[in-house]
């Protein structure tokens, strides 16, 4: 195969292969104190306590181990009873329907000849929408610092669900875009 064509295919490939990801948005929020210090040890409350964040066992699972293995990974050591940092995680699980038009004559063919009477938008047909059902989820995840007792800062991660195995790989992206952004966050001061 020509190095070119390859080239070309590869791209599309990759095109194709971004395009169809949905992102995860992340919320930086609440701030109520500045980094005044590497912390060095946390806790996360929700295993402590015994708190689910999440309807799902499996999912609340993903979301503890992963910020546990994510913060010891960082050099950060897990401690219960004086820890510097505290870290609390919720959800927001939201059900959520999309409307979506459906196109059912093609941009080519009979539209080139008449594009008026073949197109959708202009026909009073009823089927010309449907709906489509994801779930919202939202990732909440609070760092509290122990000594003053104060919001370090609430991180927020955000994604569209389209279905349950979608939904753990989204959750652990999540996870690793909190972490990711708590440890900018921490680094941003330390300069």
């Amino acid at each position: 195969m020509h190095p070119f064509i390859r080239k070309i295919l590869l791209s599309f490939g990759l095109f194709i292969l971004f395009s169809s990801c949905s992102s995860i948005e992340i919320f930086k929020e609440k701030i109520e104190i500045k980094p005044y210090k590497e912390y060095g040890s946390f806790v996360i409350l929700n295993r402590e306590v015994g708190f689910k964040g999440f309807n799902d066992d499996l999912i609340d699972a993903l979301v503890s181990d992963g910020l546990y293995q994510l913060f010891i990974d960082q050099g950060l050591v897990y401690e219960r009873d004086n820890p510097d940092l505290i870290i609390r995680y919720s959800s927001n699980e939201d059900l959520r329907e999309r409307e979506v038009m459906n196109n059912m004559y093609p941009m080519w063919g009979w539209r080139v000849w008449d594009p008026f009477f073949f197109d959708p938008r202009f026909n009073n047909n009823r089927g010309m929408y449907s709906t489509k059902n994801y779930e919202l989820m939202q990732l909440i995840v609070d760092f509290i610092d122990t000594k003053n007792d104060k919001m370090l800062m609430q991180i927020t991660a955000v994604s569209e669900i389209h279905n349950p195995k979608d939904k753990k790989r989204k959750v652990r992206k999540s996870v690793e875009k909190v972490a990711e952004t708590y440890i900018t966050h921490i680094q941003s001061f330390k300069r």
